[in-house]
């Protein structure tokens, strides 16, 4: 049902999760731990499959909190709980320090980040797929941490399961948008067997922009998200011709 990162593992007092797609109620294409409340799946297998992860990291359904992610840059900081319906905030990643409260970000192939400073008990948690990553939802969410009192240079980041290299076929527009932004950019990009394509390592991206942004210490499980069928992946179900896919949530608390 989870995964986790060794170097969140050992921090006092923090309770994390990377959910594969195991363990919940879902059925069919959502089998079975599909969390999306923007997905077409039964709202009350996602509640419940959203109970179930609540539980799992040591907190009632009501103060788990995730936003209505749209691809931004936007951090936003956390000191309650709020609904989890179409009212949601919208931005793409959390930060907070009140113990008992969890913040999840939902991802099918894009990059789930995970942040801690032990030392500050400052949490946050980051949607990071290609355009939130290229226009800097990791920077805002080290800053947010540190409005509530977190210092970069003591910050442990975990990268879970998302689309790799091997598997993540871009064309040649999208390539020129990350060169245009910076040449050396070039590197994150391999040629395809496929003309006028190529293959975009959205995991080296997000180490390269934390490592820029001054966290030393970072942990990356290295999972696929599309090559492995324990994850739910946008990309192999539309390859698949499917109506709609599952998503994952990633989340992270500071025991009450």
């Amino acid at each position: 049902m989870t995964l986790g990162s060794s170097l969140l593992s050992s921090v006092p007092g923090l309770r994390h999760a990377f959910f594969t797609r195991e363990g919940g109620v879902s059925q069919g294409i959502y089998a079975a731990l599909n969390g999306g409340l923007g997905s077409n799946d039964d709202p009350a297998n996602v509640a419940e499959n959203r109970r179930r992860m609540a539980e799992h990291v040591g907190v009632a359904p009501d103060r788990f909190v995730s936003l209505h992610q749209i691809h931004s840059p936007d951090a936003l900081v956390a000191d309650a709980a709020w609904p989890s319906g179409p009212q949601r905030p919208k931005g793409d990643a959390l930060a907070t320090r009140t113990p008992g409260l969890a913040l999840g970000v939902s991802t099918a192939d894009c990059g789930p980040v995970l942040f801690v400073d032990p030392h500050a008990r400052v949490i946050g948690a980051a949607h990071a797929g290609w355009k939130g990553a290229l226009t800097g939802v990791l920077e805002s969410t080290i800053q947010a941490m540190e409005q509530l009192g977190a210092a970069r240079s003591g910050i442990i980041a975990a990268i879970g399961p998302l689309i790799r290299q091997e598997s993540y076929e871009v064309g040649n527009e999208f390539v020129a948008r990350f060169i245009e932004a910076d040449a050396e950019n070039a590197v994150f990009f391999m040629p395809s067997v496929r003309e006028g394509h190529a293959m975009f390592d959205l995991a080296g991206f997000i180490r390269m922009r934390l490592e820029a942004a001054g966290i030393l210490m970072i942990d990356d499980l290295g999972l696929d998200t599309y090559a492995d069928e324990r994850f739910f992946s946008y990309r192999r179900s539309m390859h698949r011709k499917e109506p709609d896919y599952g998503r994952h949530i990633h989340a992270i608390a500071l025991e009450g």
